[in-house]
């Protein structure tokens, strides 16, 4: 039995059990965090106990939950930062503020690269296809890595829901328009990693999402 190129474990983070995805590259063992919103040790002991080692922090959106402490722990790790579209710059620069009214610790950072429709991501040997998949936020990214038929898609989707669009700079339309344009094509086999709550995949929630499923949309 041949082993699966990417390898990934969920880590609930901060009081908000925002879903922090540590995934690596089985060949490498050099593998990334996704969404570090918080609990830093936490995550630190997870990689170590797998025994990855980090190349670098990717960013899905600037909410506090999913980045509060992305920039401290690149600083711990002396890895780069990749993610989110720069429209996320505001949410970002405003962490300290919101980490205040949520009561989690947040810190501003400026990522090495911004990313856009298009570009890809590597770590290790993988490599993984970016789609700005805004409405939850302006600058939300969807991380893909085909070969896996896996997503790390953050707030925009959940399984049995989506992300919330009355945020500043919020658009349900686009949210609608990201997921239908964007995640479906990507197949119905495609497991995906929402930013909270457990996994499912994209065949599902076109059957039985109550805001995207097909039937709801047709109506």
């Amino acid at each position: 039995m041949t082993m699966p190129p990417l390898k990934a474990v969920l880590i609930p983070v901060t009081p908000l059990q925002q879903n922090c995805t540590l995934f690596w590259c089985t060949e490498t063992m050099r593998g990334a965090f996704v969404d570090p919103g918080g609990d830093l040790p936490v995550l630190k002991k997870a990689a170590a106990d797998k025994g990855v080692t980090i190349e670098k922090i990717l960013v899905t959106h600037g909410h506090i939950d999913h980045c509060g402490q992305a920039g401290v722990l690149a600083r711990d790790l002396n890895v780069p930062i990749e993610g989110p579209h720069e429209d996320d710059r505001f949410w970002i620069d405003r962490l300290p503020q919101d980490g205040e009214r949520w009561g989690v610790p947040g810190e501003s950072f400026e990522p090495d690269r911004w990313l856009s429709d298009g570009d890809r991501v590597t770590v290790g040997h993988l490599t993984f296809d970016v789609y700005h998949c805004p409405g939850h936020t302006p600058g939300h990214v969807v991380f893909h890595h085909a070969p896996s038929k896996l997503a790390i898609v953050g707030d925009v989707l959940f399984q049995g829901s989506i992300g919330r669009t009355d945020f500043p700079r919020g658009n349900h339309q686009d949210l609608i328009d990201a997921i239908t344009g964007k995640l479906w094509p990507l197949g119905g086999e495609t497991a995906f990693v929402p930013g909270h709550g457990q996994m499912s995949n994209f065949a599902h929630e076109r059957r039985t999402n109550p805001f995207v499923a097909d039937s709801v949309l047709a109506g």
